[in-house]
């Protein structure tokens, strides 16, 4: 039987304020934020042959009980669900993803542009300043690099159903997890990051995974010095980049930003009454604030490189706000800080020209340079050092000023690749 979709936003809302206990302050009682209980249903993927399309596999309750990994809580009860705080959140969304496609393709063909009709919406998202959710949610885009029976998985309780995409064993593109509440109102998408030895992991993904990442995040094509090979030819010579040819080359070769938007299309056939969250980790994390800026969806990031620039090449319209997007990194990091980079860097040395420093939204930056005496070290990039390391422990900085993590701002006055000249 369908349901309306006012008669389901009044059940969810009921559901919300029923039973919920009230934190007893000075002055009026409050109501605490609403949580939700996720469980993991899908993998998600993209198959190769005989053309890429995104296939899911279900994950079956049996299979993740008889795993492992999964934790098991004092009472000795397997754990099949986590709570997850969420607070109301606003976003901006296109009136139709057809009239975003033609705005987009507009500006990218004719140089022109043309206005998109923005809604304002506002939607339950994550509580992104309390260190928990953003735990729980470090932990699911962990799990977006394995499948659940996996020993590095994490246990995300209750989040005990996810469609995997992209698992198959000759896929080597797009891959993560897709989480959902048990009343399916509200669905994660987990994106994976780069699988390369240099960050921790390796496997099929690899390769695909550093074309993205030289094309969406390097001035101009992976252009460090003159032995490099580039990923498309809009090297000028000196310093300077033809920023037409680097645009083109984004839309004709970038693998990973139209899968999201299939991938997200998809999910939304599957799932037509659900709120729907995106959350990744490095290069996955880039994806995921660019789907989030495409459909108006709240996004939390992991140490992710600065998507703006890649944001800008792709066209894509942008709404008046991206605060709906928040990036959690710390300064110890060179990838999302954009210093890892040069001939010398650890980056280049593995052969990514990880350039941009540039974040559309909010940023929760954790100074574990000043504050925790951390070397810069692009080891520290990977999601297990912010699990086990950033977030399974309060900040003290933040705890002495009455909060639970850094305060979320927008990056301003944020300048990158200001040594080339791109022309057209």
């Amino acid at each position: 039987m369908i349901v309306s979709s006012v008669a389901s936003i009044l059940v969810y809302i009921s559901g919300w304020l029923s039973g919920q206990p009230e934190l007893h302050l000075e002055g009026p009682s409050v109501v605490s934020p609403p949580q939700l209980q996720f469980e993991l249903r899908h993998l998600h993927a993209v198959s190769a042959d005989p053309s890429p399309r995104i296939v899911f596999a279900d994950v079956q309750r049996h299979e993740l009980q008889s795993s492992p990994s999964f934790l098991v809580d004092t009472t000795g009860t397997t754990k099949f669900s986590y709570d997850i705080n969420t607070r109301s959140t606003k976003v901006q969304k296109p009136s139709s993803f057809e009239a975003y496609s033609n705005a987009r393709m507009r500006s990218l063909r004719f140089r022109e542009s043309e206005p998109v009709i923005w809604q304002d919406d506002e939607t339950p998202g994550p509580d992104v300043e309390n260190r928990l959710t953003l735990l729980e949610l470090a932990k699911m885009t962990n799990n977006a690099y394995v499948d659940p029976d996996d020993p590095q998985w994490y246990d995300i309780g209750n989040w005990t159903s996810s469609y995997p995409f992209g698992w198959e064993p000759d896929a080597d593109g797009f891959r993560g997890h897709v989480f959902a509440t048990p009343d399916n109102s509200t669905v994660v998408i987990s994106i994976k990051g780069t699988s390369a030895g240099l960050f921790g992991r390796g496997g099929p993904t690899a390769a695909k995974d550093k074309l993205n990442d030289n094309l969406l995040f390097s001035c101009c094509c992976a252009r460090v010095d003159w032995t490099w090979t580039t990923v498309c030819n809009c090297y000028g010579g000196g310093w300077k980049c033809d920023n037409t040819c680097v645009q083109n080359a984004l839309i004709e070769e970038s693998l990973f930003y139209p899968i999201g938007t299939n991938l997200f299309n998809n999910i939304t056939y599957m799932y037509p009454n659900s709120n729907i969250w995106v959350i990744g980790h490095s290069l996955g994390g880039a994806l995921a604030s660019l789907v989030g800026v495409t459909f108006g969806l709240p996004v939390v990031t992991f140490e992710s490189p600065g998507e703006r620039m890649a944001a800008t090449r792709l066209h894509l319209p942008l709404p008046p706000s991206t605060h709906h997007v928040t990036h959690v990194y710390h300064t110890a990091d060179p990838i999302p800080m954009g210093t890892c980079n040069g001939v010398l860097s650890s980056c280049a040395l593995g052969g990514y020209a990880m350039e941009s420093r540039c974040h559309l939204g909010k940023s929760i930056i954790y100074d574990t340079v000043s504050d925790a005496a951390w070397a810069v070290d692009v080891r520290t990039h990977g999601i297990v050092t912010i699990i086990e390391r950033l977030l399974s422990d309060p900040w003290p900085p933040s705890e002495e000023a009455g909060r639970q993590v850094p305060v979320p701002a927008p990056e301003n006055d944020c300048v990158e690749c200001y040594s080339w000249e791109f022309e057209n």
